[in-house]
């Protein structure tokens, strides 16, 4: 099954209508199946007294707070309303993450095909409940949370009717950039086996080698931030991705499902020629005259695999020739 690529947008538009119509047709130009904002309403979620994150101070400094550097990234509603029309041009799916009610309420007005939790909100009852209303699949990133957590979100969206086998939910470690040492892919596993979900990864690494990993280890969803100019000011530009670097993950990705297969081992259809050349055959090693005995002495093991299989080679030895041999050539029983 083809790996569901979401391109994440985020909020590397800036709150500029003009880079976010930029960032869906980049996005479709690199081949991703979603590509991801995120809808908010400032005052519904921050409060005035809020603090920026570590690495936001590091990308946008100090001289405002959380509440302001996220308000001047807000878009409107009827901005969303142009970016799903420039996804349906560029054909190419279009998300976005409601961190409240109103936006949640937009989106469902747009038509969005998932319900994305963010790690932030996985433990945000009210807004788990509210959005199970809408039926949609889930897809619920993990950062930041234990096993408890995780459990408990799943509960709350099964009281509310939400099936287990619509749920996906994502590993993801909240840094940006999130270090290599951290990332603990094999928690992938863990979340599979611990809760019979689909699995993904929302990666925060800088490059495109860690996703392409996941989805080797089972991963069905790669997310993944991207922006148009990774120097641009503001908190996630410089853990996204360049639009080069984007397309490059996408592809490799996309070699990735191509390679994985059904896990059945046989001879592929471009080894079966091979074989034939690569393998051996007992052959003789010297010249053999009818009704000398086959021994180490006068057999050897050579390509082409045309002729007897050396593993058969027990049942030649101590045998007599029928016929004569030149060196080189296939014996024959």
């Amino acid at each position: 099954m083809s790996t569901l690529i979401i391109a994440e947008a985020g909020v590397n538009h800036n709150g500029d209508l003009a880079r976010a119509l930029d960032l869906v047709r980049c996005a479709a130009e690199a081949g991703a199946d979603y590509v991801k904002f995120q809808t908010f309403v400032t005052g519904e979620n921050i409060t005035r007294h809020a603090p920026k994150a570590r690495y936001q101070q590091e990308t946008t400094g100090n001289t405002e707070n959380q509440y302001d550097m996220v308000a001047a990234l807000e878009l409107t509603a009827t901005d969303f309303y142009d970016i799903k029309a420039a996804c349906d041009k560029y054909n190419i799916g279009f998300l976005s993450t409601a961190f409240d009610f109103p936006s949640a309420d937009v989106l469902q007005k747009i038509g969005v095909d998932y319900i994305k939790i963010p790690s932030g909100d996985l433990t945000n009852l009210p807004l788990l409940r509210y959005q199970a209303q809408f039926g949609r699949p889930f897809l619920i990133s993990t950062g930041m949370a234990t096993c408890d957590d995780i459990k408990a979100a799943i509960a709350a969206l099964e009281n509310c009717d939400i099936q287990r086998s619509t749920i996906t939910l994502l590993h993801c470690t909240t840094e940006y950039p999130a270090p290599y040492s951290e990332l603990n892919l094999r928690a992938l596993h863990t979340l599979a086996e611990t809760f019979g979900t689909r699995v993904g990864y929302s990666d925060h690494s800088l490059g495109i080698e860690v996703p392409i990993a996941a989805v080797a280890m089972g991963a069905s969803v790669i997310e993944k931030h991207f922006t148009l100019d990774c120097n641009l000011p503001g908190p996630d530009h410089r853990a996204s991705l360049p639009p080069d670097q984007l397309a490059a993950m996408v592809s490799a990705i996309r070699h990735i499902d191509t390679a994985m297969g059904d896990g059945i081992k046989r001879p592929t259809h471009s080894e079966q020629a091979n074989r034939l050349i690569a393998r051996k055959s007992i052959v003789a090693r010297t010249a053999i005259n009818a009704g000398d005995i086959f021994s180490i002495d006068n057999l050897a093991v050579k390509r082409p695999g045309t002729g007897i299989s050396p593993m058969n080679w027990d049942e030649v030895i101590g045998r007599q020739a029928k016929r004569d041999y030149s060196p080189d050539e296939l014996i024959e029983l």
